[in-house]
């Protein structure tokens, strides 16, 4: 984390695993809104998802450092992983403006898709999350959101932005490798080498 700064923009995400994708979406967000930095914060416990289909957090943390490494902008927080328990946006934002810098500031922009932005209604404890963070949904290709479907209180602190970026899921890597197929340049150099190594992904 750097010492200096005052927008920081919070990517949270199963990074199951970690892809091109999100490093292109974090990258032209931070272009896109002059953040200093970008911080990855692998959740735990993803309450929105089936246990038996993701990695061990510790897996997921390691590829993130190893997607995030080559870039001077971008750093990994283990923040969601260490605290246990089901990961809460919510949680997660206090706990880092604590840790970095305390209430008030500085600016969070908390970054994640648009399609997970269109279910804000159903976060935990979403009343005072607008007041904490700034919300940045980026878009998918061929996905557009319309503003007035998201949660009228989030209207305001809340920018849609398409990015330019190729049509890469975790979901489809998964699959990919569960049917013996290649990820090369679907994902980082050193996050393939790891997935193989390790063997993820491998079992139905």
């Amino acid at each position: 984390m750097k010492k200096d700064w005052s927008k920081l923009g919070i990517m949270g995400g199963t990074f199951n695993p970690i892809h091109h994708g999100h490093l292109i979406a974090a990258e032209f967000v931070r272009d896109e809104f002059k953040l200093d930095e970008i911080l990855f914060v692998p959740s735990g416990k993803p309450p929105h998802k089936h246990a038996g289909e993701i990695a061990s957090p510790e897996h997921r943390w390691m590829m993130a450092l190893l997607a995030a490494g080559t870039n001077e902008y971008f750093s990994v927080s283990s923040l969601e992983i260490d605290r246990g328990g089901e990961s809460y946006t919510r949680d997660t934002i206090l706990e880092l403006k604590e840790i970095y810098g305390g209430r008030g500031k500085g600016d969070f922009y908390f970054i994640t898709g648009a399609d997970a932005i269109a279910e804000i209604s159903t976060w935990h404890k979403k009343e005072n999350l607008p007041e904490i963070a700034k919300f940045i949904a980026v878009s998918r290709p061929g996905y557009k959101l319309d503003m007035d479907k998201i949660d009228p209180l989030f209207r305001r602190c809340t920018y849609l932005v398409e990015v330019p970026a190729l049509a890469i899921s975790s979901t489809e890597i998964r699959e990919r490798i569960r049917r013996g197929r290649t990820i090369k340049y679907l994902v980082p150099e050193a996050v393939e080498k790891y997935i193989h190594k390790n063997k993820l992904y491998q079992e139905v």
